[in-house]
């Protein structure tokens, strides 16, 4: 079973930033395609940010030019840089595979990071 293990979340201002891990213990990551999602209360759950496994990134529109999503194939990691917070991006984040920019799983998730914007 793929362990995913997100963090670096927290509770920042508006306008403010974080940057967000997750390890993903699966020994051939590098040929994934990888995501992140997010959840938001009584919402479902979204797919924000995708990166192939070149290393090409692709946005949801309402993240575009303040999220940047990233790789380190040697540590099995996947990251994403938050920029520019607004109170709409409060959710618990989760990382997860992805296939063609669209969302998939491992057949498992991990308990997420909680990221909380206040205004």
């Amino acid at each position: 079973q793929v362990q995913l293990v997100e963090s670096g979340g927290g509770l920042v201002q508006a306008g403010g930033s974080l940057r967000l891990s997750c390890v993903v213990s699966r020994s051939i990551f590098s040929i994934y395609d990888m995501g992140w999602y997010r959840q938001a209360p009584g919402k479902q759950r979204e797919l924000v940010a995708t990166i192939t496994s070149g290393g090409s990134g692709v946005y949801a529109d309402s993240v575009k030019g303040r999220f940047t999503i990233s790789r380190d194939n040697r540590k099995n990691t996947v990251y994403l840089q938050m920029n520019t917070l607004k109170p709409e991006d409060t959710a618990v984040y989760y990382c997860n595979k992805a296939v063609r920019g669209r969302p998939a799983d491992f057949g498992s998730w991990g308990h997420g990071t909680q990221v909380t914007v206040s205004s």
